[in-house]
Parts: structure tokens; sequence; C-alpha cells
């Protein structure tokens, strides 16, 4: 307990400079003493910085409001990537401090955009460390959801009905009056076995069926984390073949409801994946946009020709699926089966179908990003609210039981998030291409990266962009829609005017 009364940055940087040991150890085992030294020097120099500040503050009673840590949790994708960066510049050599930073921003919000095409120009310890730090980004994003952002009515949490004075379930009243160091504590306990369960779990399992350990471990934690990092450039020739696909697929399906750890989204006390209107709602994507492609065949006179078994509609149906659950779920994997998959539906580029999936997202409080799939679901329910006084005007609404964990006003919310998620887009957009960057490249690099899906980037353009060809004022401004794609518009807003108010 006194280990979580430190300031929630101080606590992370710790925990950051103890993980630099992790790509340092197999930098030794591998022999390449550079990035070893380069990890470890690191390492070692920011426990110190961080124990002296520790000892410092030791007799100073601090207590942090959930604002406070919300503050810090925009230091940990802003600030901290300059201590992430070290080990990565020094590693690397040939790159600048901007490259590294970029990187390492791109990790830690869960991004996965990289400048670095040529993957064997980095070690395979330099590429642990990417993974690593996504890894350690997304259970940053999965613990703040719930301790931090849960009780302040933010990341999604303002469209549910908890949100609302007079109609808080128990135990969430219990967290908003807990002691938000104790409740980052109960939530860390609770959340950090589970998170850390799965990825052993999926590392194991694709191991087991043919990837290499390094990649394999790479892949797990980038599945966890919804980043999308790779340090072979995706699955393609990771070794696990369709086995492994199905097996990530699996572990893909936790971005899209948060019933892991609780469930009081819109469902009751008692219940499941099979009752929960955001799960249910990500598997009517996953499965219907690939049944669309499938029809999509027999509208383009250039496949009537082909001939294909039923085995290759299996595999050509496998890939969409893979694929729509993978971006849906702002993770950027693309299935071995996709450029079949690609040719059977007659898409020259797949661009507006991917970027419509990662501008969704996948579930609340989970590692995806994107809008959400419970705004989207609020805002279904309101439409249908529309129709149905259309046809009965003197009808009341809000009886049903789906409709008993929504907000009144949560339609509301949900559009006033998708306005500024908007003026987000477009004025990222709107910058990008002020420094020169074409109109459809510019917007691609704007939903890629306040969709936090870095593999975007290379999947949705007719020809992939080359981050590294950009300029240091691009890479920047894409650097702060990343932070605010991963923190989200509206706890941004909350941040500034609390530093209005102590002004």
């Amino acid at each position: 307990m006194r280990l979580f009364k430190l300031p929630l940055f101080l606590l992370l940087t710790l925990v950051s400079a103890v993980s630099m040991y992790v790509p340092a150890s197999y930098a030794l085992n591998q022999r390449d003493h550079h990035i070893a030294r380069s990890f470890f020097y690191s390492g070692t120099l920011t426990l110190i910085l961080a124990l002296m500040i520790m000892v410092a503050i030791s007799n100073r009673t601090i207590r942090q409001s959930s604002l406070q840590q919300l503050a810090s949790l925009f230091g940990a994708f802003t600030v901290l990537p300059l201590i992430l960066a070290v080990p990565f510049y020094e590693a690397v050599e040939t790159t600048s401090f901007m490259n590294a930073y970029f990187e390492m921003v791109s990790s830690i919000t869960t991004t996965g955009a990289t400048l670095y095409d040529d993957y064997s120009r980095l070690g395979g310890a330099v590429h642990l460390w990417r993974a690593q730090v996504g890894w350690f980004g997304g259970l940053i994003v999965w613990i703040a959801a719930a301790a931090v952002l849960a009780p302040l009515n933010l990341g999604g949490f303002e469209v549910t009905a908890s949100a609302e004075p007079g109609q808080r379930d128990t135990h969430l009243s219990q967290m908003q009056i807990a002691d938000p160091s104790k409740r980052l504590m109960r939530t860390t306990l609770r959340l950090l076995p589970l998170y850390v369960g799965l990825t052993a779990v999926l590392w194991v399992g694709l191991t087991v069926m043919g990837s290499a350990p390094m990649v394999a471990l790479c892949h797990a934690m980038s599945v966890m984390a919804t980043s999308g990092i790779s340090p072979i450039g995706g699955l393609a020739d990771n070794g696990a073949g369709r086995l492994g696909e199905m097996l990530i697929l699996c572990f893909l399906l936790f971005a899209l409801c948060r019933l892991t750890f609780s469930n009081d989204t819109l469902t009751t006390s008692k219940g499941r994946f099979y009752r929960d209107p955001e799960f249910r709602l990500g598997l009517l994507f996953v499965l219907g946009v690939p049944v669309l492609l499938m029809f999509r065949h027999f509208g383009t006179d250039e496949t009537l020709n082909s001939f294909y078994s039923f085995g290759d509609i299996l595999r050509i149906f496998w890939g969409a699926v893979f694929t729509v659950l993978s971006f849906l779920s702002t993770t950027g994997f693309e299935s071995a089966d996709w450029a079949a998959t690609r040719a059977w539906s007659g898409l020259g580029s797949p661009g507006m179908v991917l970027m419509g999936l990662s501008l969704m997202g996948g579930g609340v409080a989970t590692t995806a990003g994107g809008v959400k799939l419970l705004r989207v679901y609020a805002l279904y329910l309101n439409g249908l609210r529309e129709i149905e006084q259309l046809v009965h005007p003197s009808s009341m609404g809000g009886l049903a039981a789906r409709n008993q964990r929504l907000r009144r006003k949560g339609a509301f919310i949900a559009w006033v998030f998708f306005m500024l998620f908007g003026l987000s887009l477009a004025l990222v957009a709107i910058l990008l291409a002020a420094m020169g960057i074409g109109f459809e490249n510019a917007l691609i690099l704007a939903v890629s990266a306040l969709s936090t899906t870095g593999p975007l980037i290379t999947f949705a353009a007719t020809t992939p962009i080359v981050l590294s060809e950009l300029a240091t004022e691009a890479k920047s401004v894409l650097c702060v829609a990343m932070v605010f794609g991963r923190l989200e518009t509206l706890a941004i807003i909350a941040l500034v005017f609390e530093a209005m108010d102590q002004d």
C-alpha cells in the first residue's frame, strides 16, 4: 500500500526502469553487448534517479485525486516516452532522438506505427523492447480504465447509467468513495495476474504451433495490448500458420468486451459475454462484413470466371473474419489469407473498410482504441427509438431491459464525443495536408493515429506510406494525435478545465 501511495508517474517510471533489464538480458544472451549495455545502463540510471526521488518524498503525505491521476496518465503518454526512448536511441545508434521518441509514443499508446520498414535494422532486443513498451501501455490503459476513468465517468463510462446521479451500482459507488491509491492498488492486483497469465498462455501456444519464441512473445504481447507490433512485419511468416491465427482470434475477442473484470456496461450482475451488447455488436461486424465481402464476389465480372474449391472459399472467409476482427480491435494484424479475400471480392484497396473498422474500435475499458462499440450502440438505440416514435408518437421509451444501464442522455453524450472525434480527425488531417502530405495519405495517417491502429498506414493506402520520410513537424503532429486518440478528447478537456480552475 505504501508503494501505491507514490505519485502515479513516479510509480510508472520505476516499473519502466526495471523493465529495461528484460531486453538487456535478451541482448546479453544473444551476445549483442552494445544493445545490452544500452538497456542496462539506461535502466540502472533511471532506477537510481527514481529511487532518489522516492527517498526525498518519503516523509511527505501525498494524496492524489482522480484528476491528478489522470494528469499522471497524460504524463505517461507524453513525458515517459522521453525516458523510454533513451535506450532505444542508444541501441539503434543510426537514428535521431525524435524518431526514437516517436517510436516510443507509438508503442506506449498501443498504436504500433513504426518508422523502420527494414526490420533487420533493429536488433531482436530492440524489437522486444517495442513490443514490451506496447504491452506495458496496454496494461496502463486497462488498469486506468477501471481505477481512474471509471470514477471520473470518462472513457465510455459517461454513456452508462452509472454515470447518472442516483443510479450508481453499489460496487461502483464504493470505488468512487474509496481512496484513489487504494482503488489503484486493488485494480492492479486484480487485473495484473489476468493480463500476465493470458499473455503467457498465448506465448506458449504460439511457440508450440511453430513460431520462434521471441517472435511468439512479441506477438502475444501485441495481441493483448492491441498494438500490432511485430518483429517480422506481421503474421505471414510467423511459423504458426492458420492455427496461430485461430488462437490469436480467441484472444482478440477480449478487446470487444470488458466483462473480464466488470459487468456494469449494460448487463445485470449475472450477465455473460453473449448478453453484452458490445460483444454482440462486435460479432455482428466480425461476421457481417466478411459476408458482404463474400457476396461482393458475384458483382465483379473479373472474378466470375475463376474457379474456387470449397476449401478455398473457407480460407477466403477466414481471412476476412480474422482481418476484420483484428482491425476492429485496433490491433492491425493481417491474415495470411487476406490477399485471397481481396482477390475474391474484387477490392483494389480495402482502405475505407479497414479505416471504418478501426474508427469503430473495440469495447469500453479494453486495450482497444477507436470510438468504442458502446457509444455506437447508444446511438443505435437512439435511432431505433426515433423510428419507433415515427410509428407510435405517444409511446414511452427507456423501459426495455437493454436500456436499463444506458444513461438517459447517453446518446447525446455519445454524439458529442463523435463530433469531438470528427473535429480532431479533420484538424489532424488538415495540419498534415498543410505540411505537404497528400489528402488521402493525410486522412489515413489521421485515422491511424486517433484510432491507435498503426498498421493501417501500411494496409489502407494504395501504396504504403513511408513514415521515415515525413518531416519532423508531421511526426510531432502524429505524436499529439496518438496521445489524444489514446486518452480520448473528453479526458483531455477534463484536464484542461481542471487546470483552469486551479489558476
